[in-house]
């Protein structure tokens, strides 16, 4: 009795390995899915030269409010709501109009800019002008047409 009980027990383990193998295999083959076109999405808007930009942000870029508006936007990873902003701006950003240019900070890293604009709380969205003075500041959002709303 011992002896089938064991043997029922290790073919039970032997299975619930196998399915886990086959499964996870199955499930990353799902995941690369989403992962495959969002690339193709992201190079099919980095040739739209018709579009304004999304970018990490750099201070020389700040002198395109010469011409246009400049958006700062302070993300943080583990914001929800800045992830909901992020998403819409990616998935939308063939829309953003040529002279805007929206540059996109981690909060946690940039103390300093966060001192100089006042700002005390993550998806903060600061326009400034080429020089980085403070044209105005908001929080929250959760489109980019909210944020072209402001402008």
């Amino acid at each position: 009795m011992k002896n089938i009980i064991i043997t029922i027990v290790l073919i039970a383990i032997v299975g619930l390995v196998g399915y886990f193998f086959l499964g996870g295999e199955e499930d990353m083959v799902i995941e690369d899915e989403p992962l495959i076109e969002e690339e193709i999405n992201t190079e099919e808007v980095s040739e739209n030269t018709e579009a304004g930009i999304y970018e990490d942000y750099a201070p020389e870029k700040l002198a395109f409010a010469d011409t246009g508006s400049v958006v700062l936007f302070f993300h943080a990873t583990w914001c929800p709501s800045c992830r909901v902003l992020e998403k819409d701006i990616d998935k939308n950003s063939s829309e953003i109009p040529v002279d805007v240019a929206v540059l996109k900070l981690d909060y946690d890293e940039e103390t300093e800019l966060k001192k100089k604009y006042g700002v005390t709380t993550q998806h903060t969205l600061v326009q400034v002008d080429s020089e980085g003075k403070l044209i105005q500041k908001w929080s929250g959002g959760s489109s980019l047409e909210s944020v072209l709303k402001n402008l």
